[in-house]
């Protein structure tokens, strides 16, 4: 599926209803997503802009490379220019808006231009049947991911070494890239990061998020593990957490608001006594869509006002600290059906341990 044909349809209605003679859909080496909505190619250069008007689709990369894929592939006009300031003026045409404007280059900016970036996230809240098949070999791949994880985890191991393993796990059977964060320890441990050198020892809690792509979409596992025995005090802290992640997915469906899935998680960790945990100091979302991007809007708060609608897939994640433990994560991607949601990742809902 290089080029999206229900999303140009979309975009289209999009266009007419808005006034817009061209939308432009820009992407850079950091945002892809809203190019590839569009035209699901994975560039290599730094910059990739596609022109959708009433009479076509021109696309301009910033590479020869990415021009040579794309010529033969897709029915658009395609060509290329390393100068993408001037790429960007060149195509503007009528009134003009940009999905991804604020991603932009200051100087790429012309103040002419209107932003089409919250309207097209609107629409790619609601997955296509074609995304949602490829959200679900995601959450296979994640699943796979995370058994090879606890397989691979052992004291002496570092973090870094871990990660190196899971993530050529990943790209072997098919991810085209993998989003990533881990954190190793005890009640010291606020929150997860990029790997670091730190050694694991017996007694650790081991967290993860996997966030593997295919084709694009992004499907995400959030689970913790031990590595020996569970203490009392860590079984007692994952009772909450999946009490909280359970009231999330029974509780998420068409009609629902999304800081609703932020409450019904947060009040059980307040009727516990651990309402502290729930803020900004210690836990940054509650959840959030996924899709082109791995942190896609809305992201799930209490002071995000958001309907949840089918065909909508997103994570619920308590994930926070709590001082009987340190940090914990759980968590399932959850595709949003008409009467409920249904967790997409088949892994097993329990504090994971390796004695």
């Amino acid at each position: 599926m290089m080029l999206n044909l229900e999303r140009r349809r979309q975009f289209l209605t999009l266009m007419d209803e808005s006034g817009w003679d061209t939308l432009l859909l820009y992407g850079n080496t950091a945002r892809k997503d809203f190019f590839r909505s569009l035209v699901n190619f994975n560039f290599f250069g730094p910059h990739a802009v596609a022109a959708l008007t009433s009479n076509g689709i021109s696309i301009v990369v910033s590479h020869p490379w990415d021009n040579e894929l794309l010529q033969d592939s897709i029915d658009a006009n395609v060509s290329w220019d390393a100068d993408f300031n001037a790429v960007i003026h060149r195509l503007i045409s009528g009134k003009t808006a940009i999905a991804g404007r604020e991603f932009m280059e200051a100087r790429f900016v012309d103040e002419a231009t209107v932003s089409a970036t919250a309207p097209i996230e609107n629409l790619r809240r609601f997955k296509t049947r074609e995304e949602i098949e490829y959200i679900r070999q995601a959450a296979r791949l994640a699943d796979a991911g995370y058994r090879h994880f606890v397989e691979t985890a052992e004291a002496g191991m570092a973090e870094y070494e871990l990660v190196a393993e899971v993530e050529a796990f990943l790209k072997t059977n098919g991810a085209e890239d993998n989003f990533m964060l881990i954190a190793s320890g005890g009640t010291e441990v606020f929150g997860m990061h990029p790997p670091t050198e730190r050694r694991f020892q017996k007694g650790d809690i081991i967290t993860t998020e996997l966030t593997p792509q295919v084709n694009g979409y992004y499907a995400q596992i959030c689970r913790t593990m031990v590595l020996g025995e569970p203490s009392s005090d860590q079984r007692r802290a994952f009772a909450v957490f999946s009490e909280a992640q359970a009231a999330a997915q029974n509780f998420i469906k068409p009609g629902v608001n999304i800081k609703d899935i932020a409450r019904v998680q947060n009040d059980v960790f307040r009727r516990e006594g651990y309402g502290e945990y729930t803020t900004r100091r210690y836990t940054r979302v509650r959840g959030h869509n996924l899709g082109l991007y791995p942190d896609e809007n809305p992201w799930v708060l209490e002071d995000v006002d958001c309907e949840v609608n089918e065909g909508m897939v997103l994570i619920a994640h308590p994930n926070t600290y709590l001082p009987l433990s340190g940090y914990m994560t759980f968590g399932d991607t959850l595709l949003v059906t008409e009467r409920g949601c249904v967790s997409l990742n088949q892994t097993e809902k329990k504090l994971f341990s390796k004695v």
